[in-house]
């Protein structure tokens, strides 16, 4: 499956939890630079209740995007967020090499 077939699934999933009457933020990796898990395009849809579909990266990243995207749906302003692990830092636990990664948060509609 594409990174686009995925991101139209996630999607497509966020459209049916919003007919549900869900609250619902989605997050997109708009920028990477060396080591990342996935790549630009890559979506994740987060409820007010809970519920994800898709992924921007892992680990904390992931846990912190959620929680941004659960303030995003309060207020309805976007955020740009900006990750980054130096190449020294990513050896130390235990990746071949470091990376960056940008995540758009925004409400949808």
């Amino acid at each position: 499956m594409s990174a686009a077939t995925d991101s139209e699934d996630i999607l497509a999933t966020a459209a049916g939890w919003k007919a549900e009457g869900e609250r619902v933020a989605i997050a997109t990796v708009v920028e990477t630079w060396g080591s990342s898990p996935r790549p630009a395009g890559s979506r994740l849809a987060v409820t007010a209740s809970g519920r994800i579909a898709g992924s921007v990266s892992g680990g904390c990243i992931e846990g912190a995007v959620a929680e941004v995207a659960q303030k995003t749906m309060e207020t309805g302003v976007p955020q740009l967020l900006d990750f980054g692990i130096s190449d020294e830092r990513a050896w130390e636990v235990g990746l071949a090499c470091g990376g960056k990664l940008k995540v758009f948060v925004e409400k949808l509609g």
